[in-house]
C-alpha cells in the first residue's frame, strides 16, 4: 500500500467535500478508514491520520512522512 498517495487521495476528497472536513476533524481515524476503505493497524492509520492533518494544515506535525517511511522500512521521498 503506497502510504502517500492515500494520504493525497484521503485530502483531496477531504478538500473536496465540506461535510468530511467537519466529520475529519471530529472523527479522524473513522473518517479515512471510510475514504479509504480499509481497516487498517492503529499504528499505521495512526500515521494516515497524521500526514492528512499536516497536509490540511489541521495540525503542526513535523516530519511525519519520515515517520511514515520508518514503519514500512521504505525509502523516503
Amino acid at each position: 500500500m503506497d502510504i502517500k498517495a492515500k494520504i493525497d487521495e484521503v485530502v483531496a476528497k477531504v478538500q473536496a467535500e465540506p461535510d468530511l472536513m467537519d466529520k475529519f476533524q471530529k472523527q479522524p481515524v473513522q473518517t479515512v478508514e471510510g475514504i479509504i476503505g480499509v481497516d487498517l493497524p492503529d499504528d499505521i492509520i495512526n500515521g494516515v491520520v497524521d500526514g492528512v492533518k499536516a497536509k490540511l494544515g489541521v495540525d503542526s506535525v513535523s516530519g511525519i512522512f519520515d515517520k511514515i517511511g520508518g514503519l514500512f522500512g521504505g525509502k523516503k521521498d
